[in-house]
C-alpha cells in the first residue's frame, strides 16, 4: 500500500501499489488543474501536459518517467511529473499546481 500526501490540500490518500497518481487525486477530490487544464485536459492520456505535479518526497517510490513525460517536461526540474503517467509504489508527498 502507498500513502499519497497532497501537501497543498493537506489530504492523504491510500492507494494500492501501482495506482495511477492522477486517478487517486481525482478520487480524493484533489484539484490538479489550473483553469487552462480544466478546459483543455486530455483525460489522462499524457497529451496535454496540464496535470503537472511536483514530487516533494518519495521520488524513488514512483515509476520512471515515460517518454511522453520526457518530452512534455524537458524544461522542467526532475522533480516534476505528469500525474497521469505516474504510478505510485510507496509513500510520496505531492505538490499540485507547482
Amino acid at each position: 500500500m502507498a500513502n499519497i500526501t497532497f501537501v497543498n490540500e493537506k489530504t492523504e490518500a491510500i492507494a494500492a501499489d501501482g495506482a495511477n497518481l492522477r486517478e487517486k487525486a481525482l478520487e480524493n477530490k484533489v484539484d490538479l488543474y489550473t483553469l487552462k487544464g480544466k478546459l483543455m485536459n486530455c483525460g489522462g492520456y499524457g497529451q496535454c501536459g496540464t496535470c503537472i505535479v511536483e514530487i516533494i518526497e518519495g521520488m524513488e517510490n514512483l515509476s520512471p518517467r515515460t517518454d511522453v513525460e520526457n518530452r512534455k517536461l524537458r524544461r522542467k526540474p526532475p522533480s516534476y511529473r505528469l500525474a497521469c503517467q505516474t504510478l505510485v509504489n510507496g509513500p510520496v508527498q505531492v505538490k499540485t499546481k507547482p
